[in-house]
């Protein structure tokens, strides 16, 4: 895992500096559909990422936002899940809260995860069983005792549209955030002491968080309860998440629990 994580960073940080080139800068913007961007930059992180993992290790499979899904990736033992530019809206916007994001899955488990968010430099990584870092750096998650005193990191369009409404009193500080990656590491550096979200979330989205924050000591679940095997057939996982200490996550899923 070692050599299959060095070349995951490698790859992040040069794929940020490609959609650097492109940050506050003129680039063509596409609607995906559902509000959901795609520019330049993302197709060239992409091509970049694809071409470097699939080299290093042609017998792996791969999964991707922005590469059309080839079903052959359900027969592979472990496989690329990669985000290429998680947090689209937020670049073009020029917020700084976009990263790139790689995980390679085994057997359904994620065991290396990188996110790289190239305007802050900050380097979030982490292979099962070898703890998590950011910039070389142990991590951990962290947590308070009571929900009440917590800082929950939640999705910049959910509060937009008034779906935290009703848990604004729940805990002590709603921080919406860009990239739902970036706010998977951020909660696994101890930035806060849960990430949640009230809407579906695709595998590229959150694996190579989810293996930073099981190495930081917390877990990921949906809203009902369960824990992620990736590689599915279907990519999107309903009908939220929350991620964190594991106890934090517990006591946070008493209140937003389906």
């Amino acid at each position: 895992m070692n050599d299959e994580l060095s070349l995951a960073k490698e790859a992040a940080v040069n794929a940020g500096k490609l959609i650097l080139n492109y940050y506050k800068a003129d680039y063509e913007i596409r609607d995906k559909g559902y509000q959901n961007p795609v520019t330049t930059a993302d197709h060239a992180s992409d091509a970049f990422l694809k071409d470097t993992l699939t080299k290093a290790y042609p017998e792996y499979g791969w999964l991707s936002e922005e590469t059309v899904d080839s079903k052959e990736r359900l027969s592979k033992k472990r496989v690329w899940v990669v985000d290429p530019l998680d947090g689209t809206k937020e670049f073009i916007e020029g917020v700084p809260h976009f990263v790139v994001s790689i995980a390679l899955v085994e057997s359904g488990i994620p065991i290396v995860g990188v996110l790289y968010n190239p305007v802050t430099a900050e380097m979030f990584s982490a292979s099962k069983g070898n703890g998590a870092t950011l910039n070389n750096e142990l991590i951990q998650c962290q947590s308070k005792e009571n929900t009440g005193e917590m800082v929950i990191l939640n999705s910049r369009s959910e509060t937009k549209k008034g779906l935290w409404g009703p848990y604004l009193n729940c805990f002590s500080e709603l921080k919406p955030i860009g990239s739902v990656a970036y706010k998977l590491g951020l909660t696994a550096a101890g930035e806060s002491d849960i990430f949640a979200s009230l809407r579906p979330k695709n595998e590229w989205d959150i694996c190579a968080g989810n293996c930073i924050i099981n190495e930081a000591g917390g877990k990921l679940i949906d809203l009902y309860g369960n824990q992620r095997n990736y590689n599915q057939d279907d990519t999107l996982i309903e009908p939220g998440l929350i991620a964190g200490d594991s106890n934090a996550v517990d006591k946070t899923y008493s209140i937003l629990g389906r």
